[in-house]
């Protein structure tokens, strides 16, 4: 199975008003546990990050 990749820019800073990281839209846990994540869970997280970054430009 092909590894899905980390959406980290290696910009790593969390914004207060939302806890998202303001490089990957990721959230601290998120982020900890990338890693260890299934597939399914990170195609998720990907699904999410997209959500956030229009909801940032709105």
């Amino acid at each position: 199975m092909t590894p899905i990749p980390s959406p980290c820019i290696n910009w790593c800073d969390i914004n207060p008003e939302n806890g998202y990281c303001r490089g990957c839209y990721r959230t601290l846990p998120e982020i900890a546990d990338w890693s260890e994540l299934p597939n399914e869970a990170k195609l998720k997280i990907w699904e999410a990050i997209t959500t956030r970054k229009l909801q940032a430009i709105d």
